[in-house]
């Protein structure tokens, strides 16, 4: 039998952290708890560092929370590269793990390309959700509203004439994502670089496999043979998580 405190304690963090911001009430619904229950479960996260207040009387993931960051990349990072580097060897092509990381993207696992012109992308590296293959898989769950206010908070600033820079425009190319059950990047991080990804349908995770190269080497055909096999090694990955 759990200890009703702390699975409540817990449920409450998981429910800041799929969301990024959240406010009292939004988390007494998402928890199903009472007002005042929240509240006093809210202040003492915030007074152990775990949870943070804005401004807006908002809630966010506190500063103490980044302690049990680097274990998890590691353990993230050593449970994906074998599916990444089987990923390279059936494609060719770079394959890499991103995780939403508040209103951003973190990449926390890379397998290289076979290649001598591959696509690099720095392990750690934080990117906007607007612009990436894996941005978009990532948001594509969240409802519209959220959506809008991640983008209002970052902006969606042009790196090519391809990036989409309204939003309105992005929220519609997110329906279409939701329906696909993918998302390509057409050149909008990067001149010339095409990337397609998938989320790791895991609830509370916030993960999604990519594959990113050349343009010309990512061809539609070539999409059309990866994505069963970026479904399967998203698929494996979100059961040995559980």
């Amino acid at each position: 039998m759990g200890v009703q405190s702390i699975e409540r304690a817990f449920g409450l963090l998981e429910a800041v952290a799929g969301q990024g911001q959240m406010s009292l009430s939004q988390l007494a619904a998402a928890c199903q708890l009472p007002l005042p229950t929240i509240h006093r479960l809210a202040r003492t996260m915030v007074d152990l560092g775990y949870l943070r207040q804005e401004p807006n009387r908002q809630y966010t993931l506190g500063p103490r929370v980044l302690l049990f960051g680097e274990s998890s990349s590691k353990m993230l990072n050593n449970v994906a590269l074998p599916h990444l580097r089987a990923l390279v060897e059936e494609i060719g092509e770079t394959a890499n793990l991103a995780m939403r990381d508040g209103d951003q993207v973190a990449y926390i696992a890379q397998a290289p390309g076979r290649h001598a012109m591959r696509m690099f992308t720095e392990v750690g590296r934080r990117v906007l959700p607007h612009c990436t293959a894996v941005g978009k898989v990532l948001l594509a769950p969240m409802n519209d509203d959220a959506v809008r206010l991640i983008l209002r908070r970052t902006g969606m600033p042009r790196h090519t004439e391809h990036t989409l820079v309204q939003p309105e425009e992005y929220v519609a190319h997110l329906a279409r994502v939701r329906e696909l059950g993918y998302a390509v990047d057409e050149g909008e991080q990067e001149v010339g670089v095409r990337c397609v990804a998938v989320a790791v349908p895991h609830p509370l995770a916030h993960l999604a496999i990519s594959l990113s190269g050349p343009a010309p080497r990512m061809s539609d055909e070539l999409l059309t043979r990866a994505l069963p096999l970026l479904r399967r090694s998203a698929q494996t990955l979100a059961g040995e998580l559980r």
